[in-house]
């Protein structure tokens, strides 16, 4: 079952608990689908959040953000990678949830690349997609730790335990580069 607004327009810490262990849905091109359970989130929470990309305001890249709930959010870093967002809460409170992990996939950038995720995809409506949905799945234990790679927010910021995912934590099992 197809996740719908109710979902979506709620506060981003009600939605996020719940959307471990949810099914992220992709429709390709050829008509294929493949189904991913959500297994590591990062929850990103209005203008007072400084990790936040609403942290400075509204602005072109973040301005989905400003919209309601069910919408997502896509934006591309280092030049070379998209990262697939989900916008929560209602109209001009800025809310999303980085989508982390897959049961199948971790990293945010190694999901998009793998889904066929691009910058063609923001703003798509989740609620009436038919390239991208959420349907519910089964309510999963989940682990909670701070977000990874915000250290520019400061010390609070930093550590607010606003990442979600299931088992060990994938970042500490990723392999380390030679020095």
């Amino acid at each position: 079952m197809r996740l719908d607004s109710n979902f979506f327009s709620r506060d981003v810490l009600e939605v996020a608990p719940e959307l471990i262990g949810c099914i992220l849905v992709r429709r390709f091109d050829d008509g294929s689908i493949s189904r991913h359970v959500i297994s590591d989130i990062e929850i990103y929470r209005g203008e007072e959040d400084m990790a936040c990309h609403a942290s400075k305001g509204k602005t072109k890249r973040n301005a989905v953000m400003y919209e309601g709930g069910g919408l997502v959010y896509v934006y591309f870093i280092y030049g070379m990678h998209w990262l697939l967002n989900v916008v929560t809460g209602g109209l001009n409170n800025p809310q999303a949830i980085l989508i982390r992990g897959l049961h199948d996939c971790s990293g945010p950038a190694r999901i998009t690349k793998k889904l066929l995720i691009d910058g063609t995809f923001y703003a798509e409506d989740l609620t009436t997609s038919s390239r991208l949905w959420i349907e519910r799945g089964s309510p999963m234990i989940y682990n909670v730790g701070p977000r990874i790679g915000v250290d520019y927010s400061g010390d609070y910021w930093k550590n607010v335990p606003w990442r979600y995912f299931v088992g060990s934590d994938p970042a500490l099992t990723l392999p380390k580069k030679n020095s």
